[in-house]
């Protein structure tokens, strides 16, 4: 995509409106008071704007709501209860722990409550050393609905003029990380990429992917405007996507090995023109997205019918010039064709009249979604020490506990205990990997940003043009927030300076303060994340190991349904290959946390890596056996090629059955059983055969690569082989 498309596109997208909304909501509510002469009510107002449009995190409208009104409650709540202890040092403390780890336990429930127990923290620590008369905590309280009413209001507006328009962002960059996949995968293609390190990005951009499907699952799948409407508008983007997430599908299929098709090929030529072919596709879903975050109808950039035709010519000339099996490569351009019809019909979706679409899986969104209700059960059953949320909650309500005993004995100042309290709020985390990097972003931002905001106090003294600024700065600040932390403390920075400014405290004095503190609560965050209860990804290996081979045996299941004719339920199918999505990602993002852990936590990364890399390649090829047999009408399975699925999803049977810590919840019995009638080999049917032989491998050697990650005893599993072969 163009420079100036990306330039538009993030202005078009959900982060900046999420920016703006936010500004607005804050902002106006200042200047109109300013203008009133009311500056401190105004900055209640602004508060009260700011806490809950922090809460609006993207979904449907109905969770949005309750989001913002639980914000609200807790709040306020919250703010009655720390004005009646903070007169205490000692109670303060008492209910600081109590209340710091009640919120943070809010996790167990989503991520939206996690957010709201955040800002019920910020409103203690906002408040933890005032002192307010009864009609001063009144008019706190009346402004500061006052503030969360106006930000609902703004927010709502902005869904009742465009109510699809937060679906359409979501899914604008749901497309463009899928392009983002495919252009990693047509690396492959090119002689000098490092495999290894391809499959690494692979599977970050995997765990990207997958975070945005969610996150327009619950925006479209979760609204009954968009399942039950029949706009075409909303018809169109539940379409647009139930066809992404096929693309997405044959995007990871692999025909072939890659080491093979690159030493077979090489020196024909040919593995350019598939790469060129394959990066113009990802540069066509990039445009996509960009006319669906433009809210303009879509229009195609390329005809991709030559290509195609070219890619067959280029193979046809290898038949001809070379003794070479060129059917993987005849694969790749059926599966390059399955994605220009998926593209294809992306487009003429905005030419059909809405009310004439009809598909199956509209029905069974519901199956889609993952439930994340208000369980007090979940939240007792979390009350554990095996817990990640309990630990983070134990160690969150022990440091805020502790450094505010600490300040006062060492006399901090109040807004220096403030802001060092802060600090560890956002900075610690469950995990020690992202505690590690937001300390160092948090770091970097604020000095970055301090210099950033000094240079322009030295420079410009127009206090208009000040007030211009910090909107600006605020503006993009919050419009970067969810994307890019750093960049989001340098120029929320800036805008705490000048905002300062006004007040006419020393600028300098405060920003050297601020950094001061910043760098003391950072460092608690850091080395409380280290010794206090720590969350080490080295230990969750096993158990996301054991779903994700659970996840590879399910959706085995279904293709070996393909093979012996039994008939394939769309909605079970797709449910067993997100269910294989979300145990992916969830092995990759492990992975890629345990990597920011201390290298005494990291003995066996390279094994980890191996196992990650073992599955991807699995899935892959048990995904393209599935396109090629569902797309196949006059394909014959034999006997031979049915028994090198069994065998495969018995290893990996027998593989599960060896984690006696969990209740297998596969059975062998299911789908494997029986066998077909035997048939002479096809030459159509040679590349599944390769490609079921190739699966075998790899279900061999993930036994090895299991124990290698988890670090278990190979010896054991050998005596287990030769008593089952026995």
């Amino acid at each position: 995509m163009k420079q100036s498309k990306e330039i538009k596109s993030f202005f078009y997208g959900q982060y900046f409106a999420e920016g703006l909304r936010i500004t607005i909501g804050s902002i106006i509510p200042v200047v109109v008071c300013a203008l009133l002469d009311q500056l401190f009510v105004g900055t209640l107002i602004s508060l009260g704007a700011l806490l809950v449009g922090l809460s609006d995190t993207p979904g449907p409208p109905h969770h949005r709501r309750t989001g913002m009104l639980a914000c609200l409650g807790v709040c306020l709540f919250t703010f009655l209860v720390t004005i009646s202890v903070n007169n205490s040092f000692v109670l303060m403390g008492g209910v600081l722990a109590i209340i710091s780890f009640s919120y943070s336990m809010f996790g167990v429930f989503n991520a939206r409550a996690a957010t709201v127990g955040a800002m019920g923290i910020l409103m203690m620590l906002i408040h933890i050393e005032g002192e307010y008369t009864l009609k001063e905590e009144l008019q706190f309280i009346l402004f500061f609905i006052i503030g969360a009413v106006w930000y609902m209001i703004v927010s709502f507006s902005f869904n009742k003029i465009q109510p699809y328009r937060l679906a359409q962002q979501e899914l604008a960059e749901s497309i463009r990380h899928v392009a983002e996949f495919l252009r990693l995968r047509a690396n492959f293609y090119n002689v000098k990429t490092d495999h290894n390190q391809n499959y690494l990005k692979i599977i970050e951009k995997q765990i990207e992917v997958h975070q945005h499907q969610e996150n327009v699952r619950e925006l479209l799948f979760r609204s009954k405007r968009s399942v039950k409407d029949t706009t075409k508008l909303g018809r169109l983007l539940i379409l647009v996507f139930n066809d992404i997430v096929d693309l997405y599908e044959q995007s990871m299929t692999t025909y072939y090995d890659y080491d093979a098709i690159r030493k077979m090929f090489n020196d024909t030529g040919v593995l350019h023109h598939f790469r060129y072919v394959v990066v113009k596709l990802t540069h066509e879903l990039d445009h996509f997205a960009y006319q669906i975050n433009a809210n303009q109808m879509p229009r195609p950039m390329h005809d991709f019918t030559k290509d195609v035709e070219h890619l067959r010519f280029k193979v046809e000339q290898i038949d001809k010039n070379y003794d070479r099996n060129t059917i993987p490569l005849k694969k790749v351009i059926v599966n390059i064709r399955k994605m220009v019809a998926l593209i294809d019909n992306m487009y003429n979706y905005s030419q059909v009249n809405a009310s004439s679409i009809i598909k199956e899986e509209i029905d069974d969104a519901s199956k889609f979604i993952q439930t994340s209700h208000i369980d007090w059960k979940s939240f007792k059953s979390n009350l554990s020490k095996d817990s990640s949320i309990f630990r983070h909650a134990v160690r969150m309500a022990i440091v805020m506990t502790v450094s505010y005993f600490g300040m006062h004995f060492l006399n901090f100042s109040d807004k220096g205990s403030f802001w060092v309290l802060l600090t560890i709020l956002v900075i610690l985390k469950p995990g020690f990997g992202l505690t590690k990097e937001r300390n160092v972003q948090r770091l970097m931002g604020t000095v970055i940003g301090g210099i950033v905001g000094a240079l322009i106090l030295i420079t410009i003294h127009n206090q208009a043009v000040l007030f211009i600024l910090l909107v600006l700065f605020f503006l993009i600040a919050y419009s970067i927030f969810r994307i890019n932390y750093i960049l989001f403390v340098v120029f929320l920075t800036p805008y705490v300076l000048i905002m300062i400014s006004f007040t006419g405290v020393n600028t300098f004095e405060m920003a050297k303060e601020r950094i001061f503190d910043t760098f003391i609560g950072g460092m608690v965050a850091f080395l409380s994340s280290y010794i206090i209860f720590p969350n080490w990804e080295s230990t969750k290996i096993k158990e996301t190991i054991y779903k994700l081979l659970v996840a590879n045996f399910v959706y085995l299941e279904q293709v070996a349904k393909m093979f012996t004719d039994e008939p394939i339920n769309i909605t079970e199918y797709k449910l067993a290959r997100k269910e294989l999505y979300i145990a992916s990602a969830n092995m990759g993002s492990t992975f890629q946390r345990m990597l920011t852990e201390p290298k005494w936590r990291q003995k066996n990364t390279k094994d980890v890596n191996r196992f990650v890399i073992l599955n991807h390649i699995f899935f892959s090829y048990s995904a393209s056996l599935f396109t090629e047999i569902d797309k196949s009408s006059n394909l014959h399975i034999s006997n031979n090629q049915y028994d090198l699925l069994k065998r495969t999803a018995f290893n990996l049977y027998r593989l599960i059955q060896r984690f006696e810590e969990y209740e297998a919840p596969v059975d062998w019995t299911t789908n494997f059983q029986g066998s077909l009638d035997e048939d002479e080999n096809h030459e159509d049917s040679k590349l599944i055969t390769e490609q079921l032989q190739f699966l075998l491998k790899i279900s061999n050697d993930l036994p090895a690569a299991t124990d290698d990650a988890i670090k278990r005893d190979a010896i054991k599993y050998e005596k287990e082989m030769e008593v089952t072969h026995a």
